[in-house]
Order: structure tokens, then C-alpha cells, then sequence
């Protein structure tokens, strides 16, 4: 191909692609502030690591306007502008001029000087909670399973019986949301039972994975009171991308509350005298994949878990107690914990206020009736592979009727 053919062809690619870039976008086809965007920090590590972004952003630009002013330059001023310039010779060539050489690498390691530095003091930012804000740290261990995460608050000891049924305590474990206080430093430690995960809230940290037999950690801080959307981001298998987990930030007081209350046994729904039992209209159906949240909830997610924190206006004690007589007998309890109800499991999520939850099935899918009943009716279908579907329902032969469904949903909603 000649020169000035080759010339022509790389314009044209290189406008086609600016031309692409730039009506993605006009049309909005780019969305820079969802919630998983790392362009949108609510918290100090998320905004130091942008910055580092920003910071790189802008060598690379600098040095592509460059790269490609020089290239342009060299397009229009030596192409061919008629047939004997086609078989002229070449112009002189600036290979082996020491200056020049010795220049580009000069001004190579200069741009990678500018952005290490930033990226050096940012590692270590981000390593571990900075030595004036250690003392105020609340810690928190999360662990990894396939595919959910499991909480520890370890400074704190929830209310539960020991084996010969007298009153104990053991650290408060909660499953896939992760409630902190706004404005102090939360230290992680990170765990996996299984295979590697990748711990990643985009609005407040980096990734940091999470690998068996060895520990890792990360500190996070929200500044004001949220609600974040956290993912694993290493594949761990078949249901990787619907492993999900939420993080809610609150203010001193609401955090206090939340954590009185969690540390309280199962809560039991009573009886109202003279009020009616509500009466269940049909679950919906659902389509394959479809999206678990309804609009409501993305509008306010924050609102929405706070709605979540009351107990339902209408609650069927009847068929609240139904459900948690099966929960018992269908070997629900071999892998969950209810505190109070004697649930022990520990290979699935506790449930001892599952209720207050905006989120079920790993952050899957919104916690309402619909969607609860959803994920009772046929785990396997919602998240495929799921050890609730296979070591639990196939395992165990689990059946279940339309009524023992209806009475699950309800005690696991009256868990507030």
C-alpha cells in the first residue's frame, strides 16, 4: 500500500472514531454517575484514588495531543502531492540523533514521575486508616462466600442461647448489607471461605480481593449518611456478576438504633385484638432476568430502608407462625441463623432480622413480598448454581406448596 493511500485510510479511521465517540456521547449513551461510578466519590479514599485518575488522565491526554499534533504534522507535510512525489526519496530521518532520543526518554520518564507520585502517596492512603483517625476506627470483618458476604461487627455481641440453653452472646453477623457509621473511618478486614473474591464499593474504595488463608483489609468513610452499591469484581464462579452487597451509611444516633436493634433476638410478631388479617392478593410472575427493584426504590434507596426498619401495617400471626414451624422442619435451620428461634446454620446468611433488609439474594433482588417470594418459590432460577438451590432444595428434596410459600414469606418479613 502506498504512503499516501495508508495516510488517507488512517484519517479516515481516526475521524470515524472521533465521530463515534463523540455521539455516544451527545446521545447519553455514557453514564458517568450511576450508582457503581467511581467518578462520583462520597468518601476520602474514593476521592484520593479519582484524583490519582484524573492526575493520569490528564499525562496520557497531554502526551496524545502531542503524539498526534506530530503525527498530523508529519501526514500533511510530507504526503505525496503529485506522482513523482510518490517515487521520491524519503526525507531524512531522525533515527539515531542522540538529542532527540535522549529527549523522549527524558520526557517519558518525566510524565511516569508525575503520576507516580500521586499514585505512591495514594497507596499508602488507601493501605490503612491514617494514624490520627485510628483510635476513632470502628472495625468490621466481611467474608466472602459463593456468592454473598457476611458482616462481622466485632466490637459488638449480639443476644443469643449456648448449647444447653442458657442466655450467651456472640459478635453481630448481618448478611449482604453493610450498615456503618457516616463521617468516622470503618477498618475492614477481608476474608473468603471458598475461592477469591474482590471487595469494591466504587463510591467509597477501591478493589481489594479477598483470598482464602490469607488476610487483607481495607478502611473506608462515607461522609454523610447513603446508600452505597458494593459488587465482587474477581470471578468466583458461576454467579459472580449477581454477587451484590449494599453499604448504608447513617448519622450517630440512627446508627445506635440500627445496632440496639439488631443485637435484639428474632422479633415475634403478636396479635392485634379486633384488627383484621390481611387478606394476600396473587404473587406476579417474572419474566427470566428481570431486574429485581422497582423505581420506588431506586428513586430513595436510602428512604426505602428506613421505611424497611417498621414492621408491615397488617401481619397474619397465624401464618407467621406456620412459617416459622416450616422454616424449622424443612431443614431451613441447618444453614441459617435467627437468634431466638433456634436457627444455628452458619453456611447461608443470618436471618434474624432479614425483614429490615432493603435487599435479598445477595443484593440481588429488592426485599418485598413479590420478590421474596420470587426467590422461595425457586432459588436456582434467580441465581444459578446457589447452594440454598442445590446442597438445600435438590439436596433435601425441599417441596414446598403454594400455602407453605405464602407462610415463609410472611415470617420472613415479620423479621424486622
Amino acid at each position: 500500500m502506498r504512503y499516501s493511500q495508508f495516510s488517507q485510510r488512517a484519517a479516515r479511521w481516526a475521524g470515524a472514531a472521533a465521530a463515534l465517540a463523540g455521539a455516544c456521547l451527545l446521545s447519553g449513551c455514557v453514564w458517568f454517575d450511576g450508582p457503581q461510578s467511581t467518578l462520583v466519590p462520597e468518601g476520602p479514599v474514593a476521592r484520593d484514588q479519582l484524583r490519582i485518575f484524573y492526575v493520569t488522565c490528564w499525562v496520557t491526554l497531554f502526551i496524545f495531543v502531542v503524539v498526534g499534533s506530530v503525527l498530523a504534522y508529519a501526514m500533511v507535510r510530507f504526503r505525496a502531492r503529485s506522482e513523482a512525489d510518490e517515487h521520491a526519496a524519503p526525507p531524512d530521518q531522525g533515527h539515531g540523533n542522540p538529542m532527540v532520543e535522549v529527549s523522549l526518554i527524558g520526557a517519558s520518564v518525566f510524565a511516569l514521575v508525575i503520576i507516580a507520585v500521586p499514585t505512591l502517596k495514594g497507596i499508602w492512603y488507601s493501605f490503612d486508616v491514617p494514624e490520627d483517625e485510628k483510635a476513632n476506627a470502628y472495625e468490621i470483618t466481611a467474608t466472602g462466600y459463593q456468592w454473598w458476604f457476611k458482616f462481622e461487627y466485632t466490637g459488638e455481641t449480639a443476644q443469643t442461647l449456648d448449647p444447653t440453653g442458657k442466655p450467651a452472646s456472640a459478635p453481630l453477623t448481618t448478611g449482604n448489607e453493610l450498615v456503618i457509621p457516616a463521617g468516622r473511618p470503618v477498618r475492614i478486614a477481608l476474608r473468603a471461605v471458598d475461592v477469591i473474591h474482590s471487595f469494591w464499593i466504587p463510591k467509597l474504595a477501591g478493589k481489594v480481593d479477598m483470598i482464602p488463608n490469607r488476610a487483607n483489609h481495607l478502611w473506608i468513610e462515607a461522609d454523610k449518611p447513603g446508600y452505597f452499591w458494593g459488587q465482587c469484581a474477581e470471578f468466583c464462579g458461576e454467579s459472580h456478576a449477581v454477587m451484590r452487597f449494599r453499604v448504608i451509611a447513617l448519622g450517630p444516633r440512627e446508627f445506635n438504633e440500627w445496632l440496639n436493634n439488631q443485637m435484639a433476638p428474632a422479633r415475634r410478631a403478636e396479635a392485634v385484638p379486633g384488627k383484621p388479617k390481611p387478606q394476600f392478593a396473587a404473587y406476579r410472575t417474572f419474566r427470566q432476568n428481570e431486574a429485581g427493584y422497582t423505581d420506588a426504590f431506586e428513586a430513595s434507596p436510602l428512604d426505602a430502608w428506613r421505611r424497611q426498619q417498621k414492621p408491615d401495617d397488617a401481619e397474619d400471626t397465624d401464618l407467621i407462625a406456620k412459617g416459622r414451624a416450616l422454616f424449622q422442619s424443612k431443614t431451613c435451620v441447618s444453614c441459617h441463623t435467627i437468634r431466638g428461634d433456634g436457627a444455628v446454620g452458619v453456611t447461608g446468611p443470618e436471618l434474624t432480622h432479614v425483614g429490615a433488609r432493603t435487599t435479598i439474594a445477595g443484593g440481588l433482588l429488592e426485599n418485598n413480598r413479590d420478590e421474596l417470594h420470587r426467590w422461595i418459590h425457586n432459588p436456582g432460577a434467580v441465581k444459578p448454581g446457589n447452594k440454598m438451590w442445590v446442597s438445600g432444595y435438590l439436596l433435601n428434596n425441599i417441596k414446598l406448596t403454594p400455602e407453605d410459600e405464602d407462610a415463609l414469606v410472611s415470617y420472613l418479613r415479620s423479621l424486622k
